[in-house]
């Protein structure tokens, strides 16, 4: 499953020495961090609608489409999938209590 977040990432990495002109994701890191996070919140919204809505093949493109501008940003940030996969893995099996207690008392 990572493999396809892998080819991503190296690709959105690739668009950030591209020319704006050259493609979508080169447009949204000319445009800075603002136009990505407007991005996401436009997809986070569209995602929820589509639940609202009970559209599963609506429900899984949104969600790429949501997960794909969330790359975006973490490319945007030096960040990537692994860092997030990672954490992601960091908290498996602990329990939703406990690891939010735990960066409480961080």
């Amino acid at each position: 499953m990572s493999d396809i977040l892998t080819q991503l990432a190296e690709v959105l990495e690739e668009r950030k020495g591209a020319s704006p002109d050259s493609s979508y994701v080169a447009k949204l890191y000319d445009k800075g961090l603002d136009a990505i996070l407007k991005k996401i919140g436009e997809e986070a919204t569209e995602t929820v609608m589509a639940a609202k809505d009970g559209n599963r093949e609506q429900i899984i493109y949104e969600t790429a489409d949501l997960w794909f501008h969330t790359l975006v940003l973490l490319a945007q940030q030096g960040l990537g999938p692994d860092d997030v996969l990672n954490e992601l893995g960091r908290r498996f099996g602990i329990s939703g209590i406990e690891e939010k207690a735990g960066r409480q008392n961080s």
